[in-house]
């Protein structure tokens, strides 16, 4: 009888470490509801590198996702939907810009705050985006203008 209870015991210790993992994958990507927080949206001309669930940064620290990402077809943009902490009030000149970690980094929304003494209400647009910059565009243009000034030597 006892191997039968220690069987159930290993086996809910099982399932609950399941459950919590599943939660936590649920809230790292955006499925689970949040509270304290508010939406705001930016269209990005390139959203290259960014999908549901990656950060939203200000000064380096992460506060909030990325929690919707579509193509609008009249303007041929990639709208996202930012989620952000309720602590977190942006100026309304507010830039969202598609940063890169590094070399081999991932990429992220970098936020960076204007001047403005007017806040963005929830649901507002940021106007001043930036989409990511393709590492291969700025190859080829180095190596092109590199071939340039060797020719006309």
């Amino acid at each position: 009888m006892s191997e039968n209870v220690t069987e159930v015991i290993a086996g809910g210790a099982v399932l609950a470490a399941a459950v919590g993992f599943l939660l936590f994958a649920a809230q790292g990507t955006g499925l689970a509801a949040s509270r304290g927080t508010y939406d705001l949206t930016a269209s990005f001309q390139s959203a290259e590198g960014i999908t549901v669930g990656t950060d939203v940064r200000l000064a380096g620290v992460k506060v909030g996702t990325i929690s919707r990402l579509e193509l609008n077809p009249q303007t041929f943009y990639a709208d996202a939907t930012l989620t952000l902490q309720d602590k977190v009030m942006l100026p309304d000149d507010s830039a969202a810009l598609v940063s890169s970690e590094g070399l081999l980094g991932g990429n992220y929304i970098e936020l960076r705050p204007g001047g403005s003494t007017e806040n963005l209400p929830a649901g507002a647009e940021i106007e001043d985006t930036q989409g990511s910059v393709s590492l291969i565009g700025l190859l080829m243009k180095f190596v092109g203008q590199s071939a340039e000034d060797a020719i006309g030597e």
